[in-house]
C-alpha cells in the first residue's frame, strides 16, 4: 500500500506537452515519479523527454509529454519520443518486454528503504552521464538525514503510529507504516519508535482494536494532497489511546512524504519537528 501510494500520488493526469527536440545526452522517459525527481536532482532534467501521468515535481515536469503510468503505459507515445532509456517500475514486465524488442535500454526500479533511494540517485546519475552529480545528490540527502538524527538524539522516543491512509471523517480503513520501508526508516531518523516495528512488511491495515492494543503516544497522519478539514477529530472515538488523550495528533501534508526521492530529508525534518519541537527552537 505504501508503494502504491508512492506510485499513485493523487493528481489529475496533465495535458500533453510537445516533446523536446534537441537534448544533450541520453533521452529519458520516466514512468516513476520518485525517479523523475531524482533525474532532475542529478542534473538530467533537460534529458527527460517524457514523464508519467502522475508526475508533478519538480515544476519543470509540467512541460513534458505524459506517457501513461504504472497500469496504463502508452507504449506508442513512449516510442514516438525516441528515448534512449526508459525508467520502469519493477512490476511492468510486459512494458519491459516491448521496450526490449524495440532495442531501448531500461532502468528498472522498485521502492524500498532510504538506502535504495540513495543507491538509485547514484545509479541514475551514472546511467544519464551525471555520475558526480548523482553522488553529490546522494551525499546531500545522506547529510540531511544524519543531521536530523543528531538533532533529536538523546530525546525520548515516543511510540508513534504513522498513518498514510484513512477514510475521511472516521477511523476506518486506517493504513499505517509497518516495520520496513522508507516510512518506517524516516520515523526512526526523526526520533520515534514505530508501534508496528515488529510487522515485517511496509504497511498495516490497523483496526481500532489493534490501535487500542498498540497504544501509540503520537499519531502522525501523512496526506499527499489537501482535503477538506474535519469538523471534529475522528480519533476522539478512541479516547483511551495515549496520543488522543494527550492531544498528540499531527497532520503533515505534501507528496514528499509518500515519494521516496530527493526530498526525503525534508520529510524527515518535518516529522522530527512535530515529534521533537524542542530540538528546533
Amino acid at each position: 500500500m505504501a508503494c502504491a501510494l508512492a506510485l499513485l500520488v493523487a493528481c489529475s493526469p496533465r495535458e500533453q506537452a510537445p516533446a523536446p527536440t534537441e537534448v544533450k545526452g541520453p533521452r529519458v522517459v520516466s514512468l516513476v515519479p520518485s525517479v523523475t525527481e531524482m533525474l532532475f536532482a542529478v542534473g538530467a532534467g533537460p534529458q527527460v523527454v517524457g514523464v508519467s501521468s502522475f508526475d508533478k515535481f519538480p515544476a519543470d515536469v509540467a512541460s513534458r509529454p505524459r506517457v501513461g503510468a504504472l497500469l496504463d503505459p502508452d507504449v506508442e507515445r513512449i516510442l514516438a519520443l525516441k528515448p534512449d532509456l526508459v525508467v520502469t517500475y519493477g512490476s511492468q514486465s510486459a512494458l519491459r518486454a516491448q521496450l526490449e524488442r524495440a532495442g531501448i535500454a531500461i532502468f528498472e526500479y522498485r521502492h524500498g528503504g532510504i538506502g535504495e533511494t540513495l543507491e538509485t540517485l547514484e545509479a541514475i546519475g551514472v546511467r544519464t552521464g551525471h555520475t558526480e552529480e548523482g553522488r553529490a545528490a546522494a551525499g546531500v540527502l545522506r547529510a540531511q538525514l544524519v543531521g536530523i538524527r543528531q538533532r533529536v538524539e538523546g530525546a525520548p522516543r515516543p511510540r508513534t503510529v504513522l498513518v498514510f491512509g484513512r477514510e475521511p471523517g472516521a477511523v476506518r480503513n486506517v493504513w499505517a507504516s509497518g516495520g520496513k520501508g522508507f516510512l518506517h526508516e524516516l520515523l526512526d531518523v526523526a526520533g520515534a519508535d514505530n508501534v508496528f516495528a515488529d510487522v515485517d512488511r511496509e504497511n498495516v491495515q490497523a483496526s481500532s482494536e489493534l490501535l487500542l492494543a498498540r497504544a501509540p503516544e503520537v499519531i502522525v497522519e501523512l496526506r499527499a494532497e489537501a482535503r477538506a478539514p474535519e469538523a471534529t477529530s475522528p480519533w476522539a472515538v478512541l479516547p483511551s489511546i495515549p496520543a488522543v488523550r494527550g492531544n498528540r495528533i499531527h497532520v503533515l501534508q505534501g507528496d514528499q512524504f509518500v515519494v521516496p526521492g530527493p526530498r526525503l530529508g525534508q520529510a524527515a525534518e518535518a516529522l522530527a519537528r512535530v515529534l521533537h519541537p524542542e530540538a528546533f527552537r
